[in-house]
């Protein structure tokens, strides 16, 4: 997430830097350049299946109705429903989506804005990066029945994106201060102790499959991007392959593939084998271009794409 001014991306309120890197973020964190109002965008949802090896992919479903920003889908483990940011009116709550009855309910409405919805290990809450009154961009969680928020971590900010280790521990993106580089840093929930170990990190984090290890986009210059490996039983890093020109988003299937999408187009690898990004779907015919995230169901059934009109791009 973060803020306005641009790369929370998505975005939200003035002086910090929301979902994409805001004005002084884009000065020390190679990145692509977003604009101070985050950009209209769909979520799609396609149904794959694997076949003979490959995969076939169904068309493409919009299930976003709302003419604006919809962004950051987060499938729920039983694959049938996904969290999702949308603002409203400059305001950013968040969103669920049922895939079966194909209704929509929010799940947030606060007069401060949240980002990057994220089911936490209970089940029961989502944790969010916030927005609050005064730009201060921090981690707080909700009930997704309904009920009051609270705070995860008071001292540790501004939050730009997370990603769950387990129910004690974070990998967090944290925009840097004036003149200071973007970092990735592992804390500690309960003592908040926090342990930097990449600079310059892309903004998605994921775990990757049957292993104890996240990944995580290394933004070496602007022309050397790198996904890489964090192994956390070693606390060491390492580089699994390059990413797509100036591409950023990316996803596991739980088979260890990784898929990438740059405009129309969906790519998969497979790290380490010494092969290149190989295209493997086209939606241009159903009009989809513009694709920037890409999130994966549980079970690796169904692909949520977020697609830009040209304007945006």
């Amino acid at each position: 997430m973060q803020n306005t001014s641009g790369y929370l991306r998505e975005a939200a309120l003035a002086a910090l830097i929301i979902i994409g890197i805001g004005a002084a973020a884009r000065s020390q964190t190679p990145s692509p350049s977003p604009t101070a109002t985050p950009a209209f965008s769909d979520i799609f949802i396609v149904d794959v299946k694997n076949e003979r090896g490959g995969m076939r992919f169904g068309p493409p479903v919009k299930i976003t109705a709302f003419a604006g920003y919809n962004n950051q889908p987060f499938f729920l483990p039983d694959g049938r429903s996904i969290l999702y940011t949308s603002i409203r009116d400059k305001q950013a709550d968040i969103y669920r989506y049922d895939l079966r009855s194909r209704a929509t309910s929010q799940i947030t409405n606060t007069p401060e804005s949240e980002y990057s919805p994220t089911l936490m290990s209970d089940g029961k809450n989502v944790s969010v990066v916030r927005v609050e009154a005064d730009g201060t961009q921090r981690l707080w969680k909700f009930p997704q029945n309904g009920g009051q928020p609270s705070l995860i971590l008071a001292n540790i900010k501004p939050v730009g994106y997370h990603l769950w280790i387990d129910d004690h521990t974070l990998a967090l993106f944290i925009l840097g201060a004036k003149g200071k580089p973007n970092t990735l840093q592992i804390v500690d929930v309960q003592s908040e102790k926090a342990e930097v170990v990449a600079e310059n990190p892309g903004r998605i984090l994921r775990r990757i499959p049957h292993q104890n290890k996240f990944s995580f986009v290394h933004k070496i210059s602007d022309r050397e991007w790198t996904i890489k490996e964090f192994d956390l039983r070693t606390y060491t890093s390492a580089s699994l392959t390059a990413t797509l020109t100036g591409v950023e988003d990316y996803a596991w299937l739980p088979s260890g593939t990784l898929l990438m999408a740059k405009d129309s187009k969906l790519f998969s690898l497979v790290p380490l084998r010494g092969k290149n990004w190989e295209e493997i779907g086209d939606f241009s015919k159903a009009g989809v271009k513009g694709i920037t995230r890409i999130a994966i169901s549980p079970k690796g059934d169904r692909i949520a794409i977020v697609t830009l009109p040209d304007a945006e791009r």
